[in-house]
């Protein structure tokens, strides 16, 4: 019997968990260890921050979801590994594992720019629900007496897809309530120039974004870096400073502390090695993806950027090293994915249009590409979320991304 733990419940996460036990026999167990209680559909935190969406609408919580399928789950943090014993330490307690699969995400290094962030910053952020829910809370206090805004991501960040539809969200609030002629919208970045995404484009995504900026009237400041955010401003590399009455900011992604806490395992930046099975370089039996998965920029940008993994790409990490596991226990062949060469599929809101991408392969030169703007994305994302969170909460992993 082997006993197979997962670290982490988000979209990597959850998915090795319920493929685990899908296609693993009973004799083997699979255990599922979360600081957090519930699953969090991060693509809704906009709406959140608007409050179209709650809390209840965007989440589930995570014991009922596992124990239907026979998964065993311990909420817990993870404070370190013991490769060499097959060890996993918690606050409370250690575990024993023959696989540990490590889809925890990431850490928000709010450090990595003077005045970053919402603890002890200036700035908000939509990278999880705490954040959304406080953001929400200041954005209700901005509508009182609006304002400049100031939107986008520092130099290492590469969540950018969540800061563009968080800036489209906004811009379509302000302007269906009437407000859009009184706040200044400006948008930061270090991507070396819109649509990029950190990926490169896809097709003619740069100037579809320049059209959308103009049309809309916001000003953007592409290959950028951030020097510091005061209390109503951000100023730029180049001295330029930006006022703001409100400001959402994507920090740079790190690696969790328990991942420092680990000799060997993550690299500088706390991201976990990995080879083209999903597995660590060095023990064999430990496993990753996800966010925390190190992945470098395909083509290196003048201002640094981050890779964005989104959850269709954790995905597919995910179930990748499952696979590898399961060959593992049972003798079989071992399967490799190259993310690099994935096709993608990326729906992206603005409130009440969007965008629509399909990248093959998810990095330039693309083979393939479609790349649409309409109404009824907007339409497209509400289904997809509403499919999604009912897939994960079912154990549906089987089905269709």
């Amino acid at each position: 019997m082997a006993k197979i733990i997962v670290v982490g419940a988000s979209f990597a996460g959850l998915t090795a968990a319920f493929d685990l036990r899908r296609e693993l026999g009973k004799e083997h167990e699979v255990v599922v260890i979360s600081k957090g209680s519930h699953f969090v559909f991060i693509p809704s935190m906009p709406w959140v921050v608007l409050g179209t969406r709650t809390a209840e609408q965007v989440s589930f919580p995570l014991a009922p979801a596992l124990a239907k399928q026979g998964i065993e789950f311990i909420q817990d943090a993870v404070t370190k590994i013991d490769p060499t014993q097959n060890l996993v330490y918690t606050q409370s307690t250690q575990f024993h594992y023959d696989y540990l699969f490590l889809g925890t995400g990431p850490a928000l290094d709010f450090s990595a720019v003077e005045g970053l962030g919402p603890h002890g910053g200036f700035t908000h952020s939509v990278c999880n629900l705490e954040h959304s829910l406080s953001a929400q809370s200041a954005f209700k206090e901005f509508l009182k007496n609006p304002g400049p805004l100031v939107i986008g991501a520092t130099q290492g960040a590469s969540c950018f897809g969540a800061g563009y539809e968080f800036l489209l969200n906004i811009e379509s609030f302000l302007r269906k309530n009437g407000l859009r002629d009184k706040v200044k919208i400006s948008w930061v970045t270090p991507e070396p120039f819109l649509g990029h995404f950190g990926l490169g484009g896809v097709g003619d995504s740069e100037n579809m974004v320049k059209k959308m900026f103009k049309e809309l009237k916001i000003d953007g400041y592409a290959n950028h870096a951030v020097k510091k955010i005061e209390k109503d401003k951000v100023i730029l590399d180049d001295g330029t400073e930006l006022p703001f009455a409100y400001s959402m900011m994507i920090p740079p992604f790190k690696g969790i502390d328990a991942v420092f806490n680990t000799p060997g395992l993550g690299n500088a930046n706390g991201f976990i090695p990995v080879t083209s099975q999903y597995r660590h370089p060095n023990f064999a039996n430990i496993f990753a993806g996800g966010v925390n998965v190190a992945l470098a920029p395909k083509d290196p940008t003048p201002i640094p950027t981050g890779v964005p993994k989104t959850g269709y790409m954790a995905e597919h990490m995910a179930k990748t090293a499952v696979k590898n596991i399961i060959a593992d226990i049972e003798g079989t062949l071992t399967h490799d994915f190259d993310p690099y060469d994935m096709k993608a599929l990326c729906i992206l809101d603005s409130g009440d249009a969007g965008i629509y991408m399909i990248a093959d392969p998810v990095f330039p030169p693309q083979k393939n590409y479609t790349l649409q703007y309409g109404s009824w994305v907007h339409g497209a994302k509400i289904a997809f979320e509403k499919y999604f969170i009912w897939k994960m909460k079912n154990g549906l992993t089987n089905l269709p991304i």
